[in-house]
């Protein structure tokens, strides 16, 4: 999404409240479908995990296969609403996504519950990026703020209620389909969505013909695959040659696509990627920041779950429930950080919030190593409540003060880059969780009891959580490269002209 697709249509044609106020619950409704199954299968793996059999291996692709199809597909995604309609796109994408749940919740075996689940990720990489697009068209300038206001809101409440809905669905386990209802749940929402969002939603679309890059979108989803594929497989083939191989080609793969982009911008200005974006030192980075942020969530969610219901027996429910307390705390400090921290202290208060989870980690680590497998869930409140706060000064401001110093033409094309690389960097974690977690539990001898089984867990999410702390420790010296008080402009930068123009194919500052 270059600068070249950011022309400017006319205000929206139709201001009836009640088709727009429709139309704004539909795309928000698929936006929170979409951030609610991204965390709502950690916690429903162990139950997966005896009904099909699966492998520790195809657990990792479960939620991997997800992220990394979905940031494959992000850029191309945003790229094809410009160019075929954001409202044909939006509701492609939302079919794609609905099929695809299906095909998860009636999966015979782990081969065909990871290939849906890669299905329902490049699915939902057609469907999100027009979630902001639809809402810049519909609303004028001056109701924006608020409306964006309630997109958080959404973003706030897929992080609380994903984990803790699949721990009620699993736990209940309706009709005797144990975790199959925390995909089949898509189905009623997704064909409401399709139904209302055909009446309701106004096509829109870059009126400037533009082009897909077809190599570039080959290239890097090429490169993606390359680098994550060996790291989630190497462990269970004991890190062959061939995965070392690919993982040094994946390097090479980046390079050529980064020379294309450069010749696609010289031969006809509409590459896949605005390369000129990483010359602006607060946005490289910022993406820097997003993908070793990606990563820190894609190991600890994933380590987290594994560690309280197969290492230390906990029921899904109960690890649900654990962690309410620490999305409470993103959600709190997520909102006093944009409206009254940043403001005054700048990235100082990201700086805060990785110092924060630094600390929240550590205690995690004492506690883990004092207590054993004997742990409570009140015990596990303080540290997790210390991470959640961390982290919520960190995710909300952060794509702001990415933003910050990118020209406004560009706001766009560099909301999907901040997407894909916090994405990339997910599936890039969860690949990792072979190496920092399942690595320990390898190293020793075959646990014959609970204790022993539970005692090797620990000790494997003792491992994955040092290096989540040192991760952490990278962000926080990093930060220093972003803007010490970032420009409040959110709203995609396409609001300042006389009229309520809308400038079509800009996303606003604010991340999936």
């Amino acid at each position: 999404m270059s600068s070249h697709d950011a022309v400017t249509d006319a205000a929206p044609t139709d201001t009836s409240d009640k088709r727009r106020w429709i139309a704004l619950a539909i795309v928000m409704t698929a936006a929170f479908m979409d951030l609610v199954d991204a965390t709502i299968v950690n916690i429903a793996i162990p139950s997966i995990e005896r009904d099909l059999g699966a492998s520790f291996g195809a657990i990792q692709w479960i939620t991997a296969g997800y992220a990394l199809a979905f940031a494959a597909g992000l850029i191309t995604g945003g790229r094809l609403g410009d160019i075929y309609g954001r409202k044909r796109l939006f509701l492609l994408g939302t079919a794609g996504f609905t099929l695809a749940s299906a095909l998860c919740g009636f999966a015979a075996n782990p081969e065909m519950l990871v290939a849906s689940r890669l299905l329902q990720g490049a699915a939902a990489a057609m469907m999100v990026p027009q979630v902001l697009s639809i809402i810049h068209v519909t609303f004028p300038a001056h109701e924006r703020g608020k409306v964006f206001g309630m997109f958080g809101a959404i973003i706030g409440l897929g992080a609380v209620s994903g984990p803790l809905l699949g721990a009620l669905l699993t736990q209940w386990n309706i009709a005797g389909l144990e975790w199959r209802p925390i995909f089949l749940i898509n189905l009623p929402v997704g064909v409401a969505g399709l139904l209302l969002g055909r009446k309701f939603i106004t096509e829109s679309k870059a009126p400037k013909a533009l082009r897909l890059d077809m190599i570039g979108v080959l290239l890097v989803t090429g490169a993606l695959l390359m680098l994550i594929y060996p790291l989630t497989r190497g462990r269970e083939l004991d890190w062959p040659l061939w995965g070392h191989l690919m993982m040094a080609g994946s390097l090479v793969v980046f390079g050529a696509f980064v020379a294309y982009e450069k010749y696609k911008t010289a031969k006809d200005g509409s590459p896949l990627v605005e390369l000129s974006l990483f010359k602006v030192k607060s946005f490289a980075a910022g993406i820097a920041v997003q993908l070793t942020f990606g990563v820190v969530m894609g190991i600890f969610f994933l380590v987290w779950t594994l560690y309280m219901q197969v290492g230390l027996g906990w029921t899904a429910l109960k690890a649900g429930l654990t962690g309410v307390p620490f999305s409470i705390a993103v959600s709190v400090a997520a909102g006093m950080s944009v409206q009254k921290l940043v403001p005054r202290f700048g990235r100082k208060v990201l700086q805060a919030g990785a110092l924060t989870m630094v600390a929240g980690v550590l205690l995690y680590l004492f506690e883990a190593g004092r207590y054993g497998s004997g742990i409570t869930s009140w015990q596990m409140i303080p540290p997790l409540v210390v991470m959640g706060l961390g982290m919520g000064l960190i995710v909300a401001p952060l794509t702001d003060a990415v933003l910050s110093d990118v020209p406004k033409e560009h706001a766009g094309s560099a909301s999907g880059l901040i997407n894909t690389t916090g994405q990339m960097g997910n599936a890039l974690g969860l690949g990792l969780v072979s190496v920092v977690f399942f690595g320990v539990i390898d190293e020793k001898p075959r646990p014959q009891s609970p204790a022993e089984a539970g005692a090797a867990f620990t000790d494997a999410f003792q491992n994955a959580m040092g290096w989540v702390a040192g991760v952490l420790a990278v962000i926080f010296l990093v930060m220093f490269a972003l803007p010490a008080k970032p420009k409040q402009h959110l709203e995609g930068g396409g609001d300042d002209d006389g009229d309520a123009g809308v400038v079509v194919g800009k996303e606003p500052a604010l991340t999936h």
